[in-house]
């Protein structure tokens, strides 16, 4: 690699190998993730990417991109590290309930600019997470039972391709490309904007029930109870909690309801019969805090996750979730699934009918002196729900040393192969989880 001619190629900042400020850069927010990149480059604009991916093609090298690295899986030894977090602008037009959304924006930033109309986008849990990095992977949103992927509310991309053309990509432009990158991942361009369709929200009811870890087997019961007869618009999800000492352990249910308070608090009576609550902030909410109710980590975190589809919550298997012992990890959360995301959709992308109702999602911290006990007790777990545990996993959600083949049917992973080998078969990009495996 010339680098010389690689600086001369981009406008913006290029960090090498030995040069200060290069760790930094080449660090990504899920810390621990090692990535040993031989360049990290932080595009000013689409016109920069393009020109980046021009010389990665002539050079014969390889373009993995990252607004900041959330799903970072560490196999990016030798590539190139394109940073979009400067493509940072939004657009939002209410009259046609839609929004133009730059490839380095979070969801947080939408979700300010369209609440102020009482719009949304599909959302996941996470305001720190960047719009077009959760939807190409598909997106497990708030609102995906009431909606479907977030992946299937994208309108059209902005895209470089592997010529290092800039292109838009709509269903009638090129509606094979278009079905991939709806869900696929970023293996087949570089995506520099997307645009969503915003869905009403006239009301939204949301937060978060605590109660002391004595309670677990109570909530439990009512969370498989309200999820059973839980109407799309409806999402909730459990989980079981051990922050760090010297404080308790402790079981939370987090929520929301696109819908009246009345309504809500009718659909929740069984949460609210459980009593001894520490604390409960459920109320009308404003879109823009749709991030808080999960209360994740906005900043750099050592996180270290498996998560795994299940197949239903039976009486053994909820038995097994509220007692199976939880340290060294942090936290067991359960999200109810369902509804649309249940249904295959003719005019969807990738990710298909999701059939598993349930999710399960199993954190600790990935720390020297913990990560291996972190991973051996995901494994136990995993192990003791065995016959409950589908195999499948989303996109967004699979984790370093994993691959696409645990996202996709068997079909739909040929078919993103084939996509990938007639729109890049020189490999110019590379997803975190690559559809070639």
């Amino acid at each position: 690699m010339s680098i010389n001619e690689l600086r001369r190629s981009v406008r913006g900042p290029v960090h090498l190998p030995g040069e200060e400020g290069f760790d930094q850069a080449a660090a990504p927010w899920a810390v621990g993730v090692r990535q040993p990149v031989t360049a990290v480059v932080e595009a000013e604009d689409s016109a920069d990417v393009a020109a980046l991916v021009r010389y990665a093609r002539s050079a014969g090298l390889t373009v993995t991109t990252q607004p900041w690295g959330h799903g970072a899986s560490g196999d990016v030894e030798g590539v190139i590290l394109l940073r979009t977090s400067r493509l940072d602008w939004i657009e939002v037009d209410a009259g046609s309930r839609t929004a133009r959304v730059g490839a380095g924006v979070p969801w947080g930033r939408v979700l300010t600019e369209t609440g102020k109309h009482r719009l949304t986008g599909l959302a996941g849990s996470s305001p720190a997470v960047s719009v077009p990095g959760f939807a190409l992977g598909g997106g497990v949103s708030w609102f995906g039972r009431k909606y479907g992927w977030a992946a299937d509310s994208i309108r059209s991309l902005e895209i470089v391709d592997a010529d290092g053309n800039q292109v838009r990509v709509t269903p009638d432009s090129d509606g094979e490309l278009f079905w991939a990158l709806r869900g696929g991942g970023g293996d087949f361009a570089v995506v520099t904007s997307v645009e969503l369709t915003l869905f009403e929200v006239p009301s939204l009811y949301g937060g978060r029930i605590v109660w002391p870890a004595t309670r677990t087997a109570e909530v439990f019961e009512a969370f498989r109870r309200v999820s059973a007869c839980a109407p799309r618009e409806l999402s909730v999800w459990i989980n079981r909690m051990q922050p760090p000492p010297p404080a308790p352990a402790i079981v939370t249910v987090d929520l929301t309801y696109l819908g009246a308070e009345d309504e809500a608090r009718g659909l929740l009576a069984d949460f609210d019969e459980i009593g001894g609550s520490l604390s409960d902030n459920r109320a009308i909410m404003e879109i823009a805090d749709l991030g808080g109710i999960a209360a994740e980590p906005v900043d750099p975190s050592p996180m270290l996750a498996r998560t795994e589809l299940l197949t239903g919550l039976d009486d053994l298997a909820v038995e097994i979730l509220k007692t199976v012992p939880l340290a060294p990890l942090v936290n067991l959360q359960v999200r109810h699934l369902g509804g649309a995301l249940a249904e295959a959709n003719p005019s969807g992308g990738a990710g298909g009918a999701l059939a598993e109702p349930y999710m399960l999602y199993l954190l600790g911290l990935r720390l020297p002196n913990l990560a291996e006990a972190v991973q051996s007790r995901q494994a136990q777990i995993i192990t003791d729900l065995d016959g409950y545990v589908s195999g499948r996993k989303p996109y967004t959600f699979l984790a370093p040393g994993e691959s696409a083949t645990m996202a996709f049917p068997h079909e739909t992973l040929v078919r993103l192969r084939e996509v990938k080998k007639d729109r890049d078969p020189g490999n110019v990009f590379r997803a975190n989880f690559p559809v070639a495996g």
